[in-house]
């Protein structure tokens, strides 16, 4: 069996009586793209900070690519790109100094440092900033410079803090094709956000965590596959919406009803493939249909179910 490269047993970090993370477990393999789900104070940063080897659990342990973090910290460094959600850069420095500045801190060998430096500006996209002052760049660009900052030793594993942090829409669209580069070339990835439309065309797995826990960890198609046994109908009636909900949230085959500005959501219950009764019961109740249809289903949807009276 292939070792995982990221394996968390029973990890907790308390703050005094506060349980920022609780009795945590994870399991990553090479090539895993891992989308770290949760409001701002679930847990995300703590939980990545331990794995870093930059936190020390209050109990459990962790190992990346085999290695304990309590016994070899310093063999997980070299292997592990850490980029944190805010962070500086040096006043009066340029692009390409910074990064030489840091493949220094890694031991490359002075006479790649420049290449390597070249490389990695080449892939973030910001080979046209390569002389300009780093405090010079904007939020998005310094976003692209701090995981260029990761990479320069080229590490196997890539832990990244809310990177889509702050950024308008086009430097988030920037951001999500690079972590999709990145894992085309083999990177094992763990990204953390607390808006679920970021990541859910470019992870094979997700998890979430509420308070510290993590009440979600599974591979995306099965995810995927558990919320299809339960169907979401998006309804809309020309008049007296409120109305139509009422008359059908009797129905045997309906979980519950939500209404908003836009129609009727009705979240079906588990096992249910034949929805037409409802459609005969509104048209009978002197309703004119103008939406009925089955909602597609993606991971945005899948979170709303699966949280459902669990998330805050």
């Amino acid at each position: 069996m292939n070792q995982h490269v990221i394996r968390a047993v029973g990890l907790n970090k308390k703050y005094g009586n506060f349980h920022a993370v609780k009795t945590l477990n994870l399991e990553l393999d090479e090539g895993d793209v891992f989308g770290f789900i949760g409001p701002n104070g679930a847990g995300k940063t703590t939980t990545m900070r331990m794995l870093a080897t930059l936190l020390d659990p209050t109990s459990g342990e962790a190992y990346v690519c085999g290695h304990s973090i309590y016994k070899r910290p310093r063999e997980i460094r070299r292997l592990v790109g850490y980029m944190p959600d805010f962070f500086g850069v040096y006043d009066d420095m340029k692009v390409i100094e910074y990064l030489e500045f840091f493949a220094a801190t890694y031991r490359i060998p002075s006479e790649k440092r420049l290449d390597i430096c070249e490389s990695v500006l080449d892939l973030v996209d910001l080979t046209f900033k390569r002389d300009s002052l780093a405090n010079t760049l904007s939020r998005g660009q310094t976003q692209r410079l701090g995981l260029a900052r990761v990479l320069v030793h080229d590490p196997q594993v890539l832990l990244l803090d809310e990177p889509a942090s702050g950024l308008d829409p086009r430097a988030r669209i920037k951001i999500r094709e690079l972590i999709k580069r990145l894992r085309d070339m083999g990177k094992t990835i763990m990204v953390s956000s607390h808006i679920l439309p970021e990541l859910a065309d470019i992870c094979n797995k997700i998890g979430i965590i509420e308070r510290g826990e993590l009440i979600v960890n599974e591979k995306v198609s099965e995810v995927m596959q558990r919320i299809r046994s339960a169907p979401v109908l998006k309804i809309s009636v020309r008049d007296d919406l409120d109305r139509a909900g009422r008359c059908i949230e009797s129905e045997a085959i309906v979980d519950r009803i939500e209404t908003d500005q836009q129609g009727l959501t009705v979240y079906l219950n588990p096992g249910i493939d034949d929805y037409s009764s409802l459609a005969k019961v509104l048209i009978e109740g002197g309703f004119a249909l103008e939406r009925f249809q089955e909602e597609e289903m993606n991971l945005e949807t899948a979170f709303m179910l699966l949280t459902q009276g669990i998330s805050a």
